[in-house]
């Protein structure tokens, strides 16, 4: 970093002699109020040419958006691919892929759910749930939520509210969407969490076995500061 003169402005002796007489005039009627302005002036103006021939730009610049998406769901909805094989709905049950940039600093792990609040239970619906996804990941490739052995270690999908009716296969499985027919779309809330912990059952002291409504209380509130921030997107669907 480059030393700077505060005092450049002043470039002869003369300005300098100016000021200083500006300086005394001021005092002649001499307050610790007026002393404290100056003070205050003298600080401030240094310390603000002092950062900004540090930074060289905006000071405040603030750091890239952690941010998601899903390449298989660009459209704004699920194909039929993407749809569950049950509770009147024939389709293929494929997890879609999703990615995330910008991971906040410090994080060391992922979380990521997807969810309905739309979903007429009163408490919405939790279609899909991987925990402890590592911090070298900035993803999960499509199909990754239809095979434990596709996540990446220690990465492990968490209970979903299709239990074990067979829709997902082996509950902890992806489960597509398919809201009952005649309401209006459904919005599906896709959420990477960035956690500043390794292991989401030791820091938030519940089961590993624990439903999808005791991990989102964990997430959204029992984790705290421990939750570095999350990136959302949505999708929808209806029929």
């Amino acid at each position: 970093m480059n030393s700077i003169n505060i005092f450049a402005p002043y470039a002869s002796n003369y300005d300098l002699k100016k000021q200083i007489s500006n300086i005394w005039f001021f005092f002649k009627g001499d307050t610790m109020y007026k002393l404290s302005l100056v003070l205050f002036s003298i600080t401030f103006s240094g310390l603000t040419v002092l950062l900004s021939g540090c930074g060289g730009g905006n000071v405040y610049a603030e750091a890239p958006k952690f941010t998601s998406s899903s390449n298989d769901l660009s459209s704004g909805s699920f194909d039929a691919k993407y749809i569950a094989n049950g509770f009147g709905c024939a389709g293929k049950n494929i997890s879609p892929e999703i990615h995330w940039n910008n991971a906040p600093v410090g994080t060391k792990s992922f979380s990521v759910t997807v969810y309905d609040p739309d979903a007429p239970t009163g408490t919405g619906f939790y279609h899909w749930a991987v925990y402890n996804i590592p911090a070298s990941a900035n993803g999960l490739p499509q199909g990754a939520g239809n095979a434990p052995e596709r996540l990446p270690t220690p990465a492990y999908g968490g209970a979903n509210d299709f239990q074990d009716t067979g829709v997902t296969g082996v509950n902890g499985n992806y489960g597509g969407p398919c809201p009952p027919i005649g309401d209006k779309p459904h919005t599906y809330l896709m959420t990477v969490w960035a956690l500043d912990v390794t292991d989401i059952v030791a820091t938030g002291g519940i089961p590993k076995t624990g439903t999808s409504a005791l991990y989102g209380f964990v997430l959204n509130r029992g984790l705290g500061v421990h939750v570095l921030g999350k990136a959302v997107f949505t999708a929808t669907y209806g029929r």
